[in-house]
């Protein structure tokens, strides 16, 4: 299903990038299961690309070394083993690089301990893992996604995140799409 394509606004083009884009990430963006996150530690650049290459699909700011550094300083997650980077401490770095996009470092911090107080990392990752994927494919494809009553505090605060951060992916997805379509001289009239 093709999501989005604005003929009108310019001239009858249509950005068959952004078309194909936008498929992919409804239909074969897939975060890694726990399980698939390396078991042997990572070191810092390492743990970089690992993450990078799966959410580039997302057009999101990259995950540098020295981010992962602050989140290690500000007690977000733990420190390295021996300068290595584990499966819980990776699983925790994919769900930072997509709350950070609409959550602060303090509130991110704030969600990780309230999990860490009602669930194993294995657990509430493959939650995340699950629903974001659900939530993404719903926004790419215009579809209703239901946040359901009687959870617990946690999972509603979760599935608000993820729906919070979709929706910014999708519309930043449209806004860097519809740039590249406009043609040059109607931007530098506007």
């Amino acid at each position: 299903m093709v999501l989005w394509c604005y003929p009108s606004l310019f001239g009858g083009k249509e950005d068959l990038g952004m078309i194909i884009r936008t498929e992919y990430i409804s239909q074969e963006f897939v975060l890694p299961a726990y399980s698939e996150i390396p078991g042997v530690g990572l070191f810092l650049e390492q743990v970089s690309k690992y993450i990078n290459e799966y959410l580039s699909p997302l057009g999101e700011p990259e995950l540098t070394g020295s981010m992962i550094s602050n989140y290690v300083k500000k007690g977000i997650i733990d420190n390295p083993v021996k300068k290595q980077y584990g499966r819980e401490q990776i699983a925790y770095l994919i769900f930072i690089a997509i709350a950070k996009t609409v959550l602060s470092l303090e509130d991110i911090n704030t969600m990780i301990e309230l999990q860490r107080t009602h669930t194993d990392v294995e657990t509430a990752y493959g939650y995340f893992r699950e629903k974001f994927m659900e939530i993404l494919e719903a926004v790419f494809e215009a579809r209703t996604i239901d946040v359901l009553p009687g959870e617990s505090q946690i999972r509603t605060l979760s599935q608000n995140i993820m729906i919070t951060a979709a929706h910014k992916i999708f519309l930043d997805m449209t806004f860097d799409g519809m740039k590249e379509v406009r043609p040059a001289d109607e931007v530098e009239s506007s």
